[in-house]
């Protein structure tokens, strides 16, 4: 490995370093709490399923210092929110469920109390944590994760609070403990960080820039995980498409073919494709695989070409058409989701009937939709937004209705068709059912007490749909 390349990881050194920090966090615990008692750990993950991923680490370098996790905060020892900077309502709800632990603390004097993650990062967030919340113990940004049992251990045996949002910005800790959330699906990054700089989001600020993992060290946690008996893979990046160009790796589709190539009863998911790196060498490999699901998330934000470029997307509208185009003449079978952001700012009322004709036109299986939020250090936090909040959120239940009339068909086609389905839980709407996502991304409910199901593929015919679920019977 070159130079260059070593500066991208963490050192050996420095992760073997953190795991004997982990063993003297155990021996301060076991002289803390006596007589046989395991102190327990509440972890929290807000916002992305990078944050998820993020959070199932922390969990795993938890249980590595001996915590148990547990699922109430007031029977933690240990509260760490693992927070989401996306939008100001996550950071609202942050701070509101960090409050309500004073109460808490108070109670328990040796419950220790941290923050990280997205929201932590930004110096003013911190500033206020540090402020306003005196009884939050640890606070780390986003690139010192690996760090936590050092901080863990200074905050134990010296008293004071530790605030640490430095670390070297673009760097890779692997071979991290991971403690994941299930048996069945697990969520893999395969690369950090953003290069995009869309002007409403603070994720290149906070996460910092492009960084990918080694095709061998993904290869290898796939092939770890699926040994282990996991059916789901779902690679993460905040843009998978640009997967190994700085760097010098293969591409993301020659990555797909490879992942498709190993032994195993699994299926491949991955978010996030930005269209601008959507390319036909994806498309093709989708189509291709036969174990890569034929369902894209691909977040087009605007049907406005005005708009898309005061967001700084880097695509048109006809440029994101014709990549959906290209996809269903290879996968007719394929099924999108996408994400729209309604109430830029100054979006005027063509501009949000051009993304209405553009949902119209692409008829998504599902939308995440958000009313704009506005990021403070962001470009779009500039600009002049004379849209009231009243018609942001008109235009907002309008968009809402047009996209339910469109699942609604979608679901209703399906009909009579026969999908596999990866059995995941207890149903929702039915008594005596299961539920499971189709290769589609579409949630199904089916009638079964088998709870040796869980966690395995079943075929199912759908008979019916009831809101966003599709209704059907096992095929035996």
């Amino acid at each position: 490995m070159s130079d260059k390349e070593k500066s991208r990881f963490v050192p050996q050194d420095e992760l073997n370093r953190q795991k004997e920090f982990a063993k003297k966090v155990r021996e301060v615990l076991s002289s803390l709490y006596p007589n046989g008692y395991t102190p327990h750990a509440f972890v929290h993950s807000y916002g992305c399923q990078q944050n998820v991923s993020d959070g199932e680490k922390i969990k795993g370098i938890l249980f590595s210092m001996g915590y148990q996790m547990t699922d109430k905060p007031e029977n933690a020892d240990f509260v760490i929110y693992n927070t989401c900077a996306v939008r100001e309502h996550a950071e609202q709800r942050v701070f509101g469920n960090v409050g309500a632990l004073k109460n808490i603390k108070r109670r328990r004097p040796n419950m220790l109390i941290g923050l990280c993650g997205c929201m932590t990062q930004q110096e003013i967030v911190a500033e206020k944590v540090k402020k306003s919340f005196p009884f939050v113990d640890i606070v780390l940004g986003t690139h010192v994760m690996h760090k936590l049992p050092e901080i863990i251990y200074t905050k134990l045996t010296g008293g004071k609070r530790v605030i640490d949002i430095s670390g070297e910005e673009g760097i890779i800790a692997e071979g991290l403990p991971i403690l994941r959330d299930g048996s069945s699906k697990a969520w893999i990054p395969i690369m950090y960080g953003c290069n995009n700089f869309c002007s409403y989001c603070i994720v290149p600020y906070v996460r910092g820039r492009e960084r990918s993992r080694k095709s061998g060290d993904i290869i290898a946690e796939v092939k770890e995980v699926v040994a282990s008996g996991y059916k789901e893979i779902t690679l993460l990046g905040q843009n998978v498409n640009s997967y190994g160009k700085e760097n010098g790796e293969i591409s993301f589709p020659q990555l797909l073919r490879e992942l498709n190539a190993l032994d195993g009863d699994f299926r491949i998911r991955f978010m996030t494709s930005h269209p601008k790196d959507a390319t036909r060498e994806l498309i093709d490999a989708m189509a291709d695989c036969e174990k890569v699901c034929k369902h894209l998330h691909l977040p087009v934000q605007s049907g406005s070409d005005r708009i898309l470029s005061e967001m700084n997307r880097k695509y048109t509208v006809d440029d994101y058409l014709k990549i959906i185009k290209y996809a269903r003449e290879k996968m007719p079978e394929i099924s999108f989701t996408s994400d729209i952001i309604v109430g830029f700012p100054n979006e005027q009322d063509e501009d949000f009937e051009a993304t209405l004709e553009l949902i119209k036109k692409v008829g998504y299986d599902l939308l995440y939709t958000f009313i704009y939020s506005k990021r403070p250090g962001t470009p779009a936090a500039k600009m002049e937004d004379p849209i009231s909040d009243e018609q942001k959120s008109i235009r907002f239940r309008k968009l809402l209705s047009v996209q339910e009339d469109i699942a609604y068909k979608k679901l209703s086609d399906m009909k009579g068709k026969v999908f596999k389905v990866l059995c995941e839980g207890e149903g929702r709407t039915m008594e005596n059912s299961l539920c499971g996502r189709a290769d589609n991304n579409v949630m199904v409910e089916f009638e079964s007490t088998d709870k040796s199901l869980v966690g395995e593929f079943v075929n199912v015919i759908i008979t019916s749909s009831k809101g966003y679920v599709c209704l059907g019977e096992i095929i035996k």
